[in-house]
């Protein structure tokens, strides 16, 4: 390889492929002697021609550009990261919540299911007490059921007297506690009259008075409920006359 071939080859090179001064030197001294070698000179073996690949040094700018190429690379993946972990925190965080949510939710309604199994308790033990009270106490015909609601009436401040209650039960259904109106416009409603006093059970359910059975057959529960309506709607059971 002549040095003029060198030098040519030297100025295609592109700046990132630029040797050094020396290498390029060094390079073109040592074809250019090989090159002028003459072919009777002693020598045990042939010259041979230069193969390897010039070396190419990275520029400045280049190693700045990888740097920062490189930062941006890892800022990018450690934001990822935080991203990631910021909404693994805020899933887990709410599922604390819902847990939290939903262990309150079922101590409450357990707290509630256990009030309304004490008070069913309640209720069966007064009516299972005011049943065994009714047998030894009140007779089990009208006058006895008329008598046990008086004391009822009186312990929940209910007014009403004996005369009051038995002569609206008479008009209303006889004395007969199983007693039912299907043909009134109560009836054709779906909410027919029932028992002594012929109360609807809307009407029962809104004044039933507590410790009786909750059914409108039951002569007392029956009598209080009426006659706690009345109180509210006439000022006592004595002031009804006619159908209330």
């Amino acid at each position: 390889m002549s040095a003029s071939n060198v030098t040519g080859r030297l100025l295609r090179l592109n700046k990132t492929q630029k040797l050094s001064a020396a290498g390029v030197s060094a390079v073109a001294a040592a074809a250019l002697s090989l090159s002028l070698v003459p072919g009777h000179a002693e020598a045990e073996t042939e010259p041979q021609a230069l193969s390897a690949a010039p070396v190419v040094f990275d520029s400045a700018d280049s190693k700045q550009a990888r740097a920062i190429q490189d930062s941006l690379i890892e800022q990018h993946s450690t934001a990822e990261k935080l991203v990631k972990a910021a909404d693994a925190a805020k899933a887990e965080k709410a599922a604390a919540v819902k847990e939290q949510a939903e262990a309150k939710f079922e101590k409450a309604k357990k707290a509630k299911a256990k009030a309304h199994a004490e008070t069913e308790s309640h209720e069966s033990a007064s009516h299972a007490n005011r049943s065994s009270a009714r047998t030894h106490m009140y007779a089990n015909n009208l006058d006895g059921w008329i008598r046990e609601s008086l004391d009822i009436m009186h312990e929940k401040g209910i007014p009403g007297t004996y005369e009051g209650l038995h002569r609206n039960i008479i008009r209303e259904s006889s004395g007969n506690p199983n007693a039912i109106n299907d043909w009134d416009i109560n009836a054709q409603n779906g909410v027919p009259s029932i028992g002594l006093l012929q109360i609807i059970k809307p009407t029962f359910d809104y004044y039933h008075v507590p410790g009786t059975p909750h059914t409108q057959y039951d002569p007392v529960a029956n009598i209080t409920a009426s006659a706690n309506y009345a109180a509210d709607k006439y000022g006592s059971i004595d002031n009804v006359d006619s159908a209330y």
